[in-house]
């Protein structure tokens, strides 16, 4: 939809997937699917770790915000997603699509720094056990979180404010399923310089900071494992760090591939797919991750089972 140069977009319509009209039906029961699991999943695990006590430590208490992150990431997108599946109005109000990409970008970079956060935790847990109660307070670990949710929300208002500042006077369709930054921005019919400099700027300090906090934590966690002499010690520090390790993998590993340059005529669609991933996808899997290979979940679980059978 071509707009007049005096016009001013008042609403965005998302394009979606390529072909998705073909197939809407498959892709709206499977990622209707996928979010029910990532409710359940999620929802679950937060109000496990309320109830179990022994999952009362900041482990647990990091993941149980980690939990709460995903799920609200995931609920900005995935639901308009699927009302654009199964309707034949696809637009979305330039209000609504600027608060669906504030909610988006607040709790997508929580989710980087709560990582970053739960792999210091670790480091502590491992590298100074005997001190661990003293360093991992209840203060300090509110106070990481708080700084969590913090950075989220600076990322998230700056880019978003610059990037709805501008005029959107070309055309109002988004070449995506919902409201992202990139696409958006290629709309705008004012200069756009610096408002990708800004995103350019926020996002890779975002993913340099997080990603140096985990790879010195992991190294000094490595470094104490080897040192410990029995087999089963070693076994025991570094299943501590499994569960956070695959999630860490998955998450990192779909960013790595969102921005690996690809040709131009695949970009897009490449974008999409990561996006996928990693805003619906990664909700969904890990719950599983910290339930399938975490003794003290599965513990808890079993509690869980037995008081209610």
């Amino acid at each position: 939809m071509k707009l007049h140069n005096g016009t001013q977009v008042t609403e965005f319509v998302l394009l979606g997937f390529a072909g998705q009209h073909k197939f809407w039906h498959i892709l709206f029961l499977v990622f209707l699917v996928i979010y029910v699991t990532t409710l359940v999943g999620n929802v679950g695990m937060i109000l496990l770790i309320k109830i179990d006590s022994g999952l009362h430590t900041p482990m647990y208490f990091f993941l149980q915000h980690l939990a709460f992150v995903d799920l609200c990431y995931s609920s900005a997108i995935t639901p308009k997603m699927l009302q654009n599946f199964i309707g034949t109005e696809k637009s979305i109000s330039f209000t609504g699509c600027m608060v669906q990409l504030l909610v988006y970008g607040i709790f997508a970079t929580c989710d980087l720094y709560i990582l970053a956060a739960m792999a210091v935790d670790r480091y502590v847990a491992i590298c100074n056990p005997l001190h661990y109660p003293v360093i991992m307070s209840q203060r300090v670990c509110t106070q990481l979180l708080v700084a969590s949710y913090f950075m989220g929300f600076t990322n998230a208002s700056v880019n978003t404010s610059f990037t709805f500042s501008l005029k959107f006077c070309k055309s109002n369709e988004i070449n995506h399923f919902f409201c992202d930054e990139p696409p958006i921005l290629a709309l705008a019919c004012s200069n756009v310089d610096f408002s990708i400099m800004l995103l350019a700027v926020f996002v890779g300090f975002n993913l340099v900071f997080t990603v140096l906090i985990i790879i010195f934590s992991y190294t000094y966690i490595l470094a104490a494992i080897v040192k410990i002499s029995s087999t089963a010690g070693r076994k025991k520090a570094f299943s501590t760090c499994a569960s956070h390790l695959t999630a860490i993998t998955i998450l990192y590993g779909a960013l790595s591939y969102m921005y690996l340059p690809h040709s131009s005529t695949e970009t897009q669609e490449h974008e999409k797919a990561a996006s996928v991933f990693y805003g619906i996808m990664v909700p969904m899997i890990n719950p599983m991750i910290y339930s399938l290979r975490n003794h003290e979940v599965k513990e808890a679980l079993k509690g869980i089972r037995k008081k209610c059978f």
